[in-house]
């Protein structure tokens, strides 16, 4: 990692991450997929459409999450 980096302060560092990545989103479009990804997005895609509601209530979700720890 750059060290300079480093030196800037936590807030700075922010808005350097939200600038980075709001350029990245801006030139999304340049971005290519590799088969294995297209592949994925696929099999995702598809079993969405197969059960579109699927998961677990939040509550329920927060629960197993806290009683993991």
């Amino acid at each position: 990692m750059n060290s300079h980096i480093r030196d800037l302060p936590v807030d700075q560092r922010l808005r350097l991450v939200e600038d980075l990545w709001d350029s990245i989103a801006a030139d999304q479009g340049n971005v290519e997929l590799t088969a294995a990804h297209r592949q994925e997005l696929d099999r995702r895609l598809d079993a969405y459409r197969q059960d579109p509601l699927p998961g677990a209530d939040m509550l329920e979700v927060l629960d197993r999450v806290r009683n993991r720890l």
